[in-house]
Protein backbone atom coordinates (compact mmCIF):
# COMPACT_ATOMS: atom_id res chain seq x y z
CA UNK A 1 0.00 0.00 0.00
CA UNK A 2 2.66 2.51 1.03
CA UNK A 3 4.84 1.79 -1.98
CA UNK A 4 1.90 2.11 -4.37
CA UNK A 5 0.92 5.46 -2.92
CA UNK A 6 4.51 6.61 -3.07
CA UNK A 7 4.54 5.86 -6.78
CA UNK A 8 1.24 7.62 -7.31
CA UNK A 9 2.46 10.72 -5.51
CA UNK A 10 5.96 10.74 -6.94
CA UNK A 11 5.15 13.25 -9.66
CA UNK A 12 3.37 15.54 -7.18
CA UNK A 13 -0.03 14.21 -8.20
CA UNK A 14 -1.99 11.03 -7.98
CA UNK A 15 -2.93 11.27 -11.67
CA UNK A 16 -0.90 11.87 -14.80
CA UNK A 17 -1.92 15.40 -15.67
CA UNK A 18 -1.91 16.75 -19.20
CA UNK A 19 1.60 17.81 -20.20
CA UNK A 20 0.36 21.29 -21.01
CA UNK A 21 -1.16 21.78 -17.56
CA UNK A 22 0.42 24.38 -15.33
CA UNK A 23 2.69 23.23 -12.52
CA UNK A 24 1.04 23.02 -9.12
CA UNK A 25 1.16 26.23 -7.09
CA UNK A 26 3.08 26.17 -3.80
CA UNK A 27 -0.26 26.18 -1.96
CA UNK A 28 -1.48 23.18 -3.97
CA UNK A 29 1.79 21.40 -3.22
CA UNK A 30 1.23 21.98 0.50
CA UNK A 31 -2.27 20.53 0.33
CA UNK A 32 -0.88 17.56 -1.59
CA UNK A 33 1.63 17.06 1.18
CA UNK A 34 -1.24 16.86 3.68
CA UNK A 35 -3.16 14.44 1.50
CA UNK A 36 -0.05 12.32 0.96
CA UNK A 37 0.51 12.19 4.71
CA UNK A 38 -3.10 11.18 5.35
CA UNK A 39 -3.08 8.60 2.56
CA UNK A 40 0.10 6.91 3.78
CA UNK A 41 -0.22 7.25 7.57
CA UNK A 42 -3.91 6.43 8.05
CA UNK A 43 -3.61 2.86 6.67
CA UNK A 44 -0.46 2.29 8.74
CA UNK A 45 -1.87 3.60 12.02
CA UNK A 46 -5.48 2.43 11.97
CA UNK A 47 -5.78 -1.08 13.40
CA UNK A 48 -7.98 -2.26 10.50
CA UNK A 49 -8.29 0.48 7.87
CA UNK A 50 -9.98 -1.72 5.29
CA UNK A 51 -12.54 -3.55 7.42
CA UNK A 52 -15.30 -1.81 5.49
CA UNK A 53 -13.70 0.23 2.71
CA UNK A 54 -11.52 -1.74 0.32
CA UNK A 55 -7.95 -0.72 -0.37
CA UNK A 56 -8.93 -0.01 -3.99
CA UNK A 57 -11.85 2.20 -2.94
CA UNK A 58 -9.59 4.10 -0.55
CA UNK A 59 -7.05 4.71 -3.30
CA UNK A 60 -9.77 5.88 -5.69
CA UNK A 61 -11.08 8.36 -3.10
CA UNK A 62 -7.59 9.75 -2.51
CA UNK A 63 -6.87 9.90 -6.24
CA UNK A 64 -10.09 11.78 -6.95
CA UNK A 65 -9.45 14.35 -4.24
CA UNK A 66 -5.87 14.90 -5.41
CA UNK A 67 -7.10 15.52 -8.95
CA UNK A 68 -9.51 18.20 -7.75
CA UNK A 69 -7.21 19.94 -5.26
CA UNK A 70 -6.15 22.89 -7.50
CA UNK A 71 -9.78 23.99 -7.89
CA UNK A 72 -10.77 23.65 -4.21
CA UNK A 73 -10.68 26.12 -1.35
CA UNK A 74 -9.58 25.04 2.17
CA UNK A 75 -13.11 24.28 3.36
CA UNK A 76 -13.72 21.99 0.39
CA UNK A 77 -10.38 20.30 1.00
CA UNK A 78 -11.28 19.72 4.64
CA UNK A 79 -14.58 18.16 3.58
CA UNK A 80 -12.77 15.95 1.06
CA UNK A 81 -10.26 14.65 3.59
CA UNK A 82 -12.89 14.20 6.29
CA UNK A 83 -15.06 12.25 3.86
CA UNK A 84 -12.16 9.85 3.26
CA UNK A 85 -11.67 9.36 7.00
CA UNK A 86 -15.37 8.77 7.62
CA UNK A 87 -15.48 6.24 4.81
CA UNK A 88 -13.21 4.01 6.94
CA UNK A 89 -16.40 3.44 8.88
CA UNK A 90 -15.98 3.61 12.66
CA UNK A 91 -17.19 6.45 14.85
CA UNK A 92 -13.73 7.32 16.18
CA UNK A 93 -12.06 7.91 12.79
CA UNK A 94 -12.52 11.43 11.40
CA UNK A 95 -10.81 14.82 11.20
CA UNK A 96 -11.51 17.15 14.09
CA UNK A 97 -13.26 20.34 13.05
CA UNK A 98 -10.89 23.21 13.94
CA UNK A 99 -11.90 25.19 17.00
CA UNK A 100 -11.89 28.43 15.02
CA UNK A 101 -14.43 27.16 12.49
CA UNK A 102 -17.41 29.55 12.30
CA UNK A 103 -20.65 28.33 13.87
CA UNK A 104 -24.20 29.62 13.80
CA UNK A 105 -26.00 30.18 17.12
CA UNK A 106 -28.84 27.73 16.58
CA UNK A 107 -29.66 24.25 17.84
CA UNK A 108 -31.48 21.65 15.80
CA UNK A 109 -32.68 18.25 16.94
CA UNK A 110 -33.92 15.38 14.80
CA UNK A 111 -37.34 13.87 15.45
CA UNK A 112 -38.30 11.10 13.05
CA UNK A 113 -37.50 12.50 9.62
CA UNK A 114 -37.66 16.15 10.69
CA UNK A 115 -35.00 18.54 11.89
CA UNK A 116 -36.62 20.90 14.40
CA UNK A 117 -35.27 24.23 15.62
CA UNK A 118 -35.13 23.91 19.42
CA UNK A 119 -32.97 26.88 20.49
CA UNK A 120 -31.95 30.34 19.26
CA UNK A 121 -30.66 33.62 20.72
CA UNK A 122 -33.38 35.49 22.64
CA UNK A 123 -35.06 38.18 20.57
CA UNK A 124 -33.57 36.96 17.29
CA UNK A 125 -35.53 36.23 14.12
CA UNK A 126 -35.02 32.45 14.51
CA UNK A 127 -36.39 32.61 18.08
CA UNK A 128 -39.80 33.47 16.63
CA UNK A 129 -39.73 30.17 14.71
CA UNK A 130 -38.87 27.76 17.53
CA UNK A 131 -40.29 24.32 16.86
CA UNK A 132 -40.35 24.83 13.09
CA UNK A 133 -39.02 22.22 10.67
CA UNK A 134 -35.87 22.94 8.69
CA UNK A 135 -36.75 22.64 5.00
CA UNK A 136 -33.74 24.22 3.24
CA UNK A 137 -30.11 25.05 3.91
CA UNK A 138 -29.29 27.87 1.52
CA UNK A 139 -31.06 26.86 -1.67
CA UNK A 140 -30.71 23.13 -1.00
CA UNK A 141 -33.72 21.09 0.20
CA UNK A 142 -33.04 19.43 3.52
CA UNK A 143 -33.21 15.90 2.08
CA UNK A 144 -30.28 16.67 -0.26
CA UNK A 145 -28.43 18.59 2.43
CA UNK A 146 -28.79 15.60 4.73
CA UNK A 147 -27.47 13.25 2.04
CA UNK A 148 -24.35 15.38 1.71
CA UNK A 149 -23.87 15.79 5.46
CA UNK A 150 -24.16 12.03 5.99
CA UNK A 151 -21.05 11.60 3.82
CA UNK A 152 -19.17 13.24 6.71
CA UNK A 153 -20.43 10.76 9.29
CA UNK A 154 -19.03 7.27 10.07
CA UNK A 155 -20.19 5.08 7.20
CA UNK A 156 -20.08 1.82 9.18
CA UNK A 157 -22.07 2.94 12.23
CA UNK A 158 -25.83 2.85 12.77
CA UNK A 159 -28.14 5.33 11.06
CA UNK A 160 -29.21 6.94 14.38
CA UNK A 161 -25.59 7.79 15.22
CA UNK A 162 -24.99 9.15 11.73
CA UNK A 163 -28.15 11.26 12.03
CA UNK A 164 -26.85 12.70 15.32
CA UNK A 165 -23.54 13.66 13.70
CA UNK A 166 -25.28 15.16 10.65
CA UNK A 167 -27.53 17.24 12.91
CA UNK A 168 -24.49 18.67 14.70
CA UNK A 169 -22.98 19.73 11.35
CA UNK A 170 -26.03 21.80 10.37
CA UNK A 171 -24.67 24.83 12.24
CA UNK A 172 -21.01 24.60 11.22
CA UNK A 173 -19.92 27.19 8.68
CA UNK A 174 -16.80 25.32 7.58
CA UNK A 175 -18.77 22.20 6.73
CA UNK A 176 -21.74 23.94 5.11
CA UNK A 177 -19.40 26.07 3.00
CA UNK A 178 -17.16 23.12 2.16
CA UNK A 179 -20.21 21.26 0.84
CA UNK A 180 -21.31 24.41 -1.02
CA UNK A 181 -24.60 24.48 0.85
CA UNK A 182 -23.78 28.13 1.66
CA UNK A 183 -21.68 30.57 -0.35
CA UNK A 184 -20.13 32.40 2.61
CA UNK A 185 -18.75 30.39 5.52
CA UNK A 186 -19.71 33.21 7.92
CA UNK A 187 -23.33 33.66 6.81
CA UNK A 188 -26.03 31.01 6.51
CA UNK A 189 -29.55 30.97 5.15
CA UNK A 190 -32.07 28.54 6.62
CA UNK A 191 -35.67 28.12 5.50
CA UNK A 192 -37.99 27.08 8.31
CA UNK A 193 -41.61 25.95 8.19
CA UNK A 194 -43.94 26.04 11.18
CA UNK A 195 -46.58 23.39 11.71
CA UNK A 196 -49.27 25.82 10.49
CA UNK A 197 -47.49 26.03 7.13
CA UNK A 198 -45.82 29.43 7.67
CA UNK A 199 -42.41 29.60 5.99
CA UNK A 200 -39.61 31.98 6.78
CA UNK A 201 -36.08 32.36 5.45
CA UNK A 202 -33.53 33.23 8.13
CA UNK A 203 -30.21 34.86 7.23
CA UNK A 204 -27.82 34.47 10.14
CA UNK A 205 -24.18 35.50 10.71
CA UNK A 206 -21.78 33.18 12.48
CA UNK A 207 -20.91 34.06 16.03
CA UNK A 208 -20.33 32.77 19.53
CA UNK A 209 -23.00 30.84 21.36
CA UNK A 210 -25.23 33.17 23.38
CA UNK A 211 -24.89 33.19 27.15
CA UNK A 212 -28.63 32.52 27.37
CA UNK A 213 -30.90 30.70 24.94
CA UNK A 214 -34.57 30.94 24.01
CA UNK A 215 -35.34 27.26 23.75
CA UNK A 216 -37.86 24.46 23.72
CA UNK A 217 -39.29 23.07 25.84
CA UNK A 218 -40.05 26.19 27.86
CA UNK A 219 -40.27 24.09 31.03
CA UNK A 220 -37.47 21.53 30.48
CA UNK A 221 -37.58 18.11 32.14
CA UNK A 222 -34.81 17.04 34.51
CA UNK A 223 -32.77 15.57 31.65
CA UNK A 224 -32.41 19.02 30.04
CA UNK A 225 -31.63 20.91 33.22
CA UNK A 226 -28.10 21.75 34.44
CA UNK A 227 -26.55 21.30 30.96
CA UNK A 228 -23.14 22.52 32.16
CA UNK A 229 -22.77 19.94 34.94
CA UNK A 230 -20.90 16.74 34.16
CA UNK A 231 -22.86 14.71 36.75
CA UNK A 232 -25.96 16.16 38.41
CA UNK A 233 -28.12 14.20 40.87
CA UNK A 234 -31.62 15.18 41.96
CA UNK A 235 -33.54 13.59 44.82
CA UNK A 236 -37.21 12.88 44.09
CA UNK A 237 -38.81 11.94 47.41
CA UNK A 238 -42.33 11.55 46.00
CA UNK A 239 -41.07 8.76 43.73
CA UNK A 240 -38.58 7.42 46.29
CA UNK A 241 -35.97 7.99 43.59
CA UNK A 242 -32.73 9.68 42.69
CA UNK A 243 -32.04 10.78 39.13
CA UNK A 244 -28.40 11.30 38.07
CA UNK A 245 -27.71 12.91 34.70
CA UNK A 246 -24.25 11.69 33.64
CA UNK A 247 -23.15 13.96 30.78
CA UNK A 248 -19.35 13.81 30.95
CA UNK A 249 -16.40 11.88 32.38
CA UNK A 250 -14.24 14.98 32.74
CA UNK A 251 -14.66 15.32 36.54
CA UNK A 252 -15.94 11.85 37.40
CA UNK A 253 -13.23 11.15 40.00
CA UNK A 254 -14.61 13.98 42.15
CA UNK A 255 -18.26 13.89 41.06
CA UNK A 256 -18.89 10.17 41.67
CA UNK A 257 -17.94 10.14 45.38
CA UNK A 258 -20.41 12.98 45.96
CA UNK A 259 -23.07 11.04 44.08
CA UNK A 260 -22.46 7.90 46.13
CA UNK A 261 -22.52 9.87 49.39
CA UNK A 262 -25.85 11.36 48.33
CA UNK A 263 -27.20 7.87 47.61
CA UNK A 264 -26.05 6.60 51.00
CA UNK A 265 -27.60 9.58 52.76
CA UNK A 266 -30.94 9.59 50.93
CA UNK A 267 -31.45 5.80 50.61
CA UNK A 268 -33.54 6.02 47.42
CA UNK A 269 -35.61 3.01 46.44
CA UNK A 270 -34.69 3.53 42.80
CA UNK A 271 -31.68 5.02 41.05
CA UNK A 272 -31.77 6.29 37.46
CA UNK A 273 -28.46 6.98 35.71
CA UNK A 274 -28.88 8.87 32.44
CA UNK A 275 -26.29 8.26 29.68
CA UNK A 276 -28.36 9.74 26.84
CA UNK A 277 -26.21 12.86 26.30
CA UNK A 278 -22.82 11.43 27.21
CA UNK A 279 -20.35 11.34 24.30
CA UNK A 280 -17.70 9.29 26.07
CA UNK A 281 -14.37 9.41 27.84
CA UNK A 282 -12.55 6.65 29.75
CA UNK A 283 -14.72 3.62 30.46
CA UNK A 284 -12.18 2.40 33.03
CA UNK A 285 -13.11 5.44 35.11
CA UNK A 286 -16.77 4.55 34.70
CA UNK A 287 -16.11 1.01 35.94
CA UNK A 288 -14.08 2.23 38.90
CA UNK A 289 -16.20 5.15 40.07
CA UNK A 290 -19.74 4.22 39.01
CA UNK A 291 -20.39 0.62 38.02
CA UNK A 292 -18.39 -1.14 40.75
CA UNK A 293 -19.53 1.08 43.65
CA UNK A 294 -23.19 0.79 42.65
CA UNK A 295 -22.79 -2.96 42.19
CA UNK A 296 -21.54 -3.09 45.79
CA UNK A 297 -24.73 -1.46 47.15
CA UNK A 298 -27.31 -4.27 47.41
CA UNK A 299 -30.11 -1.95 48.49
CA UNK A 300 -30.11 -0.35 45.04
CA UNK A 301 -28.51 -3.14 42.98
CA UNK A 302 -31.57 -5.35 42.67
CA UNK A 303 -34.29 -6.04 40.13
CA UNK A 304 -36.56 -3.06 39.54
CA UNK A 305 -34.48 -0.58 41.55
CA UNK A 306 -31.70 0.37 39.12
CA UNK A 307 -32.24 1.91 35.67
CA UNK A 308 -29.86 3.21 32.99
CA UNK A 309 -31.24 5.54 30.29
CA UNK A 310 -29.63 5.17 26.86
CA UNK A 311 -30.01 6.57 23.34
CA UNK A 312 -28.22 7.29 20.05
CA UNK A 313 -25.92 9.88 21.67
CA UNK A 314 -24.56 7.45 24.27
CA UNK A 315 -21.15 7.14 22.64
CA UNK A 316 -17.85 5.35 23.22
CA UNK A 317 -17.22 4.99 26.98
CA UNK A 318 -20.88 5.78 27.66
CA UNK A 319 -21.87 2.87 25.44
CA UNK A 320 -19.31 0.64 27.14
CA UNK A 321 -20.35 1.52 30.68
CA UNK A 322 -24.02 1.07 29.84
CA UNK A 323 -23.12 -2.47 28.80
CA UNK A 324 -21.06 -2.89 31.98
CA UNK A 325 -24.05 -1.89 34.09
CA UNK A 326 -26.05 -4.50 32.20
CA UNK A 327 -23.34 -7.14 32.69
CA UNK A 328 -22.46 -6.59 36.32
CA UNK A 329 -25.57 -5.20 37.99
CA UNK A 330 -29.34 -5.62 37.95
CA UNK A 331 -29.73 -2.47 35.83
CA UNK A 332 -32.52 -2.26 33.29
CA UNK A 333 -31.74 -0.27 30.12
CA UNK A 334 -34.50 2.15 29.10
CA UNK A 335 -34.92 4.45 26.10
CA UNK A 336 -33.69 4.09 22.50
CA UNK A 337 -30.97 1.86 20.99
CA UNK A 338 -27.42 3.14 21.34
CA UNK A 339 -26.06 4.64 18.12
CA UNK A 340 -22.54 3.25 18.21
CA UNK A 341 -22.12 -0.40 17.32
CA UNK A 342 -20.89 -2.31 20.41
CA UNK A 343 -18.46 -4.46 18.44
CA UNK A 344 -16.40 -1.80 16.74
CA UNK A 345 -13.03 -0.12 16.37
CA UNK A 346 -12.24 2.37 19.15
CA UNK A 347 -9.37 3.69 21.33
CA UNK A 348 -8.70 6.70 19.11
CA UNK A 349 -5.29 8.24 18.62
CA UNK A 350 -4.44 11.40 16.70
CA UNK A 351 -1.98 12.67 14.11
CA UNK A 352 -1.41 16.22 12.86
CA UNK A 353 -1.33 16.96 9.13
CA UNK A 354 1.89 18.86 8.33
CA UNK A 355 0.54 21.88 6.43
CA UNK A 356 -2.97 22.54 7.72
CA UNK A 357 -2.29 21.25 11.24
CA UNK A 358 -5.67 19.55 11.12
CA UNK A 359 -5.99 16.72 13.62
CA UNK A 360 -6.84 13.36 12.05
CA UNK A 361 -8.13 10.62 14.35
CA UNK A 362 -7.89 6.85 13.87
CA UNK A 363 -8.86 3.77 15.88
CA UNK A 364 -6.29 1.42 17.37
CA UNK A 365 -8.30 -1.36 18.99
CA UNK A 366 -11.27 -3.63 18.32
CA UNK A 367 -13.70 -4.01 21.21
CA UNK A 368 -16.50 -6.56 21.46
CA UNK A 369 -19.16 -5.60 23.96
CA UNK A 370 -21.71 -8.21 22.95
CA UNK A 371 -21.59 -11.75 21.63
CA UNK A 372 -25.13 -11.65 20.29
CA UNK A 373 -25.99 -11.99 16.62
CA UNK A 374 -27.10 -8.36 16.42
CA UNK A 375 -24.37 -5.72 16.63
CA UNK A 376 -26.57 -3.27 18.51
CA UNK A 377 -27.32 -2.33 22.12
CA UNK A 378 -31.09 -2.30 22.50
CA UNK A 379 -32.88 -1.17 25.66
CA UNK A 380 -34.72 -3.69 27.82
CA UNK A 381 -37.66 -1.28 27.71
CA UNK A 382 -37.90 0.67 24.45
CA UNK A 383 -39.48 4.10 24.95
CA UNK A 384 -38.96 6.78 22.27
CA UNK A 385 -39.51 10.51 22.75
CA UNK A 386 -41.68 11.88 19.93
CA UNK A 387 -41.70 15.55 18.99
CA UNK A 388 -45.00 16.40 20.68
CA UNK A 389 -43.80 14.97 24.01
CA UNK A 390 -40.48 16.81 23.74
CA UNK A 391 -42.22 20.09 22.95
CA UNK A 392 -44.51 19.64 25.95
CA UNK A 393 -41.52 19.13 28.25
CA UNK A 394 -42.17 15.44 28.76
CA UNK A 395 -39.46 12.79 29.04
CA UNK A 396 -41.18 9.43 28.44
CA UNK A 397 -38.20 7.17 29.34
CA UNK A 398 -37.55 9.01 32.62
CA UNK A 399 -41.26 9.25 33.40
CA UNK A 400 -41.61 5.49 32.96
CA UNK A 401 -38.77 4.72 35.38
CA UNK A 402 -40.27 7.05 37.98
CA UNK A 403 -43.77 5.62 37.75
CA UNK A 404 -43.27 1.88 37.35
CA UNK A 405 -44.20 0.17 40.65
CA UNK A 406 -41.17 -0.54 42.82
CA UNK A 407 -42.56 -3.97 43.71
CA UNK A 408 -42.97 -4.96 40.05
CA UNK A 409 -39.74 -7.03 40.32
CA UNK A 410 -38.73 -6.13 36.79
CA UNK A 411 -36.01 -8.23 35.23
CA UNK A 412 -33.78 -7.36 32.26
CA UNK A 413 -34.54 -9.10 28.98
CA UNK A 414 -32.49 -12.11 27.94
CA UNK A 415 -29.22 -11.04 26.30
CA UNK A 416 -27.37 -14.02 24.78
CA UNK A 417 -23.61 -13.95 25.08
CA UNK A 418 -23.44 -11.35 27.82
CA UNK A 419 -20.58 -12.45 30.08
CA UNK A 420 -19.81 -11.66 33.70
CA UNK A 421 -16.42 -10.11 32.92
CA UNK A 422 -16.76 -6.52 31.70
CA UNK A 423 -15.70 -6.19 28.08
CA UNK A 424 -12.44 -4.31 27.64
CA UNK A 425 -11.58 -4.51 31.34
CA UNK A 426 -8.26 -6.16 30.51
CA UNK A 427 -6.87 -2.66 29.96
CA UNK A 428 -8.22 -1.41 33.30
CA UNK A 429 -6.78 -1.85 36.74
CA UNK A 430 -8.75 -4.10 39.05
CA UNK A 431 -9.71 -7.75 39.39
CA UNK A 432 -12.81 -8.83 37.53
Amino acid sequence: MASLLALLFAAGSLLAHDAAAAAPTPITAQWRADLRYLATELPKRHVAPFWRLSRQQFEREVTDLDRRLPALDPDQIFVGMDRIENAIGDGHTYIRIPKDAPTFPLRFFRFGTDYRLIAAPPGSAPAAMLGARLVKVGDTPIAEAQRQLLSLTPAGETQPLRDVRATNLLVNGLILHGLRLITDRAVARYTLQADDGTRREIRLPAGPAPTTWHELPAAPPLSLQHPDLALACTELPAQQAMYCNFRSYRTLATDAPRMLAQIDRAHPQRLIVDFRRNDGGDFCLGLKYLVDPIRARPAINQDGHLFVLIGPRSFSAAMANAVHFRQLTHAILVGDPIGEKPNSYQEAREMVLPHSKWVARYSTRLYRFTAGAENLIRPDVAIPTPWQDYRAGKDPPLDWTLNVPIDAHLKPRAWPGLGKTPAGSEICEGDY
